[in-house]
């Protein structure tokens, strides 16, 4: 009994001490959770059988979490009561999806290492995974985040970046982030696998200039040009491999075929054309630039101290 307590000791002072430094760290649930990736791993799994988009869901879902108060698990949240989430976001309402393989992570979890592992670090690792299963880089995740006990509905409203945006406000809005330019054009590469509602490329279809016209053609077929008429129509955002996570959607844009404005606004004369035409050409580049960046992007404004390891991802837990 006193060695079972002692290693308690240990293991509690371990983890104060990694949250204590603020650094994030790939076997931070080394020894309070060893089966943590393996559980998130063959839950990814079991999902993409049942649904092979749901990894593109889920790769979205880490990005719209971690720009909207660093990466803290605080999309999940329910409206509940006065709480208002950020589910009901202009680019999250009827968009996000993903939050019941979180929940049947998370409940695995809890099952095996109870009040131990935050939801903010099952959404990174759920993302790697389905990057990697899809095709993609593999990297070592950085794990420690805690989950915030609030929300904001107005900032996941004013910061996540629209899909008419220009290249300047795509690189001004990544930078606000403290990610450059080329992390912002090596993580629009995700728009290699997944789909996108007709709402969001229908002025891009019909009304831009950059845009192949056999593909503006082929698109409308399902994206009437009226509002309101097919709005959640899908189509993929890479018309040649949605299932396959690799370096095709650069190889569209360099024919002018990037279903979003904002997808063709990377290749469009300006400053990331270059680098464009080197992801189309050599794709160890781009995939190791995309595992850089994902990093990059899940360092921003961990809780490390502050927030708390929620019980249920949906809601804070209660005092």
């Amino acid at each position: 009994m006193a060695s079972f307590r002692t290693w308690h000791c240990l293991l509690a002072f371990s983890l104060l001490a990694s949250a204590v430094s603020g650094q994030l760290s790939s076997t931070f649930y080394a020894t309070s959770c060893p089966t943590l990736e393996l559980i998130v791993r063959a839950t990814v799994i079991r999902a993409l059988v049942a649904e092979r988009r749901m990894g593109a869901s889920l790769v979205r879902l880490f990005f719209h979490d971690c720009f909207v108060q660093g990466c803290d698990g605080s999309i999940l949240l329910d409206d509940v009561g006065s709480f208002v989430g950020e589910k009901g976001a202009g680019p999250n309402v009827n968009s996000v999806r993903g939050f019941d393989v979180i929940d049947q992570i998370k409940a695995t979890v809890e099952l095996i290492c109870p009040g131990v592992v935050s939801c903010a670090d099952i959404v990174a690792l759920a993302a790697r995974d389905s990057t990697f299963l899809l095709g993609g880089p593999n990297w070592a995740v950085p794990l420690g985040r805690r989950d915030s006990t609030t929300a904001s509905q107005s900032q996941a409203n004013n910061d996540l970046p629209a899909p008419t945006s220009s290249l300047a406000a795509l690189i001004s809005a990544f930078g606000n982030k403290g990610l450059s330019a080329r992390d912002m054009t090596a993580l629009s590469g995700a728009h290699t696998i997944g789909f996108s509602q007709c709402q969001n490329f229908r002025d891009h279809i019909y009304n831009d200039t950059d845009v192949d016209a056999a593909f503006a053609t082929l698109r409308r077929r399902a994206c009437p040009a009226a509002p309101g008429s097919g709005d959640t129509n899908l189509a993929p955002l890479d018309a040649q491999t949605q299932f396959v996570f690799d370096n095709a959607y650069y190889r569209n844009l360099l024919v002018r075929r990037g279903l979003l404005h904002s997808d063709q606004e990377l290749f469009n004369g300006g400053s990331q054309d270059a680098l464009v035409r080197q992801y189309s050409a050599n794709p160890a580049l781009f995939a190791s630039d995309f595992a850089a960046a994902m990093i990059k992007m899940g360092n921003i404004g961990p809780l490390t101290s502050a927030g708390q390891v929620r019980a249920n991802c949906r809601v804070v837990n209660s005092s």
